[in-house]
């Protein structure tokens, strides 16, 4: 059986959640107080809806309650979002995602216990800035507050270098977990695989010495 899954909020971020789901081919059920939004995907997933969130027993009527992943998207009233995250929690949702607006909402939010909380235009700032800074970084993901794991194209000084000879785990501090090399992916990579130039490597560790990896490379461009 497909997953079904249930965006509330059809702004940006909540528009682009169900593109995506959709696009993968899962059953999803957009709901939004707005009616020109809900008319905008109405051909893009498997159920729009005009309704709000913040009413129990419309949620209960639409059945939300089956679904096993709702994502709140609500971006612009912070109370509507955590109303609806508290009923969502109540109603015994099994897995719900709620996009936070700051700091503030994310501590309402972990406390009435949504489970997985995203602060979309905070993480992509700190992806791009990742990229901006050098031009070796191709994708940067927060795994926790101290530790990322990161995407760094190979440069020239790499090329024809095993894992050994470049000695980024002793030099730096970080794990390369695996290498991409056009559609070809080596994971858990043995100590002389080869790099070459143009080769991505995946990267784990702590912020500061992904940080002194991202700069040594930056000066190697």
């Amino acid at each position: 059986m497909k997953k079904q899954y249930a965006v509330i909020g059809l702004g940006r971020f909540g528009g682009s959640m169900c593109k995506a789901l959709a696009d993968q081919g899962m059953e999803v059920l957009a709901i939004d107080i707005d009616e020109d939004r809900v008319n905008e995907f109405s051909n893009v997933v498997t159920h729009a809806v005009i309704a709000d969130s913040t009413d129990e027993g419309v949620l209960k009527s639409l059945g939300i309650r089956n679904f096993q992943h709702v994502v709140v998207a609500i971006g612009d009233n912070l109370q509507s979002s955590i109303l609806t995250t508290l009923i969502l929690k109540e109603m015994g949702v099994e897995k719900i995602t709620v996009k936070a607006q700051n700091d503030y909402h994310e501590k309402v939010l972990r406390k009435i216990g949504a489970d997985k909380i995203i602060h979309p235009e905070r993480d992509m700032g700190i992806r791009i800035a990742h990229q901006i800074v050098s031009n070796n970084v191709l994708d940067y993901l927060e795994l926790s507050d101290e530790h990322s794991i990161v995407e760094l194209v190979a440069t020239k000084k790499m090329n024809n270098k095993s894992l050994i000879e470049l000695d980024i785990r002793a030099k730096y501090g970080c794990n390369v977990v695996a290498v991409k090399r056009g559609k070809d992916i080596y994971v858990s990579p043995q100590a002389d695989q080869s790099i070459h130039q143009g080769d991505v490597l995946i990267v784990i560790g702590g912020d500061k010495d992904i940080n002194r990896l991202e700069k040594q490379m930056a000066n190697e461009e």
